[in-house]
């Protein structure tokens, strides 16, 4: 199993296995903590071998830099089925999040594990950034 892709963005989407991915970040700024942002996607691209056919658990924490949950942890599957002589195969999950509410500036984690396994963990960073004065 290969981690391809995985990014925080504005959107995406999955048409006929194509993982479409439109503004990719990973940081928000804003004038003042705490705040809600509106609406952001969490974007997956996994490879698995053959060997791995069938289903596989996924579990996501996003947690705050104390390990403090932003939202409730994820839980899912993904079912891997091979298609002819094909060697590998790729599972795209996209999660879609609104009104996210960041306590405090920082950095905070998107923790991906596997069947268990940690698999990534994607760094994420609230800024706080004064207003300028006209």
């Amino acid at each position: 199993m290969n981690i391809e892709i995985v990014s925080i963005c504005d959107a995406a989407t999955d048409t006929a296995g194509k993982l479409n991915i439109l503004g990719a970040f990973d940081t928000v700024f804003t004038s003042a903590v705490p705040f809600k942002y509106q609406h952001m996607a969490l974007a997956l691209r996994i490879r698995f071998t053959r060997i791995e056919e069938g289903e596989h658990k996924v579990k996501i924490n996003f947690v705050d830099a104390d390990g403090k949950p932003v939202i409730p942890p994820l839980d899912g599957t993904i079912n891997i089925r091979f298609a002819g002589n094909a060697q590998s195969a790729v599972g795209n999950l996209i999660i879609n999040m609104n009104n996210v509410e960041f306590t405090s500036d920082g950095e905070y984690s998107i923790d991906i594990a596997i069947n268990g396994v940690q698999a990534h963990a994607l760094p994420f960073f609230v800024r706080t950034q004064p207003q300028q004065r006209k």
